[in-house]
């Protein structure tokens, strides 16, 4: 039983460590939270069950057609919400939070027009299968989640430290004029992080739909805010502490439906918040600001 749930609760914190990565990428690089990225994840999971479901793909085709999709919402966030606010002065701080709060309102509205309001099926077609270990079932759509997250996770953090790419996003969001000076091409880096989040949340969004069998549009908003826990909880702009917040959080999670009360399983991330800003506000992994 205790094996199970720790398989639960890893398979679980695996995505959403996918998800505050993305929320990572945008925070390091423009300094901002993204609270769209919430509901571009939610679209990723409905071109899912459009692609599985309506015309019958199979689920690489799936992944394929959420990543691009994903890609070009993150386009559009940063070249009509983000970029023409970084370009006027005297723009408020909290000006590309509010836009891309209204960002997230308009892809709800629009996921509601185009998807319905209630949930939607999202039936992988390997779902059933699985596998006694003893007394232990390990389903195998729990080891393809939990494989894919590990490879995304360690391939941005190959990306990030290897290539000539990832150490120009870093040096870019180290220092924005600098890196300009040095010249790397910030206004393309940007747009990359962001399209690269944007993708990394429509393969969580696919993920979540194959872990819960079902997906709506209100999913976006609960996942974005847990995203938002798992960074502050990590560190703000740090990646091992964005994937070491979210298996923190599934594996949390998990173990407070079994073995407490599952009325108390959301409100664990919001828990987290108060708990490392009063205990230690730079997160986990994050390093301490001296003035």
């Amino acid at each position: 039983m205790l094996i199970e749930q720790l398989i639960n609760g890893l398979t679980l914190g695996s995505i959403y460590a996918i998800v505050a990565l993305g929320f990572t990428l945008v925070f390091g690089v423009l300094g901002i939270i993204n609270m769209a990225h919430g509901e571009i994840f939610m679209f990723g999971a409905f071109i899912g069950v459009m692609i599985t479901s309506i015309f019958d793909a199979p689920l690489w085709v799936a992944f394929a057609a959420a990543i691009l999709v994903t890609a070009i919402l993150g386009y559009f966030l940063e070249n009509f919400a983000l970029r023409p606010l970084r370009s006027k002065q005297g723009v408020s701080h909290l000006a590309p939070l509010i836009s891309t709060i209204g960002v997230s309102i308009f892809l709800e509205n629009l996921s509601h027009h185009m998807f319905g309001a209630g949930n939607r099926p999202f039936e992988a077609p390997f779902a059933e299968i699985n596998f006694q270990i003893g007394s232990i079932t390990v389903y195998l759509v729990q080891i393809v989640i939990f494989v894919i997250s590990i490879l995304l996770m360690v391939a941005l953090s190959f990306w990030l430290g290897k290539t000539k790419a990832g150490k120009a996003l870093r040096a870019t969001a180290e220092n924005l004029e600098t890196a300009s000076l040095l010249g790397v091409d910030t206004k393309r880096i940007i747009t990359m992080t962001v399209i690269i989040a944007s993708a990394m949340g429509g393969i969580a969004g696919i993920l979540v739909g194959m872990a819960f069998n079902s997906v709506n549009p209100q999913m976006g908003l609960s996942m974005g805010l847990k995203g938002l826990a798992i960074i502050i909880l990590g560190g703000m702009g740090n990646v091992r502490g964005a994937m070491a917040g979210g298996l923190i959080l599934g594996l949390a999670e998990t173990f407070v439906v079994v073995y407490g009360d599952s009325g108390y399983k959301d409100a664990i991330a919001f828990l987290a918040i108060i708990v490392i800003l009063l205990i230690r506000p730079q997160g986990l992994f994050g390093k301490k600001i001296t003035t």
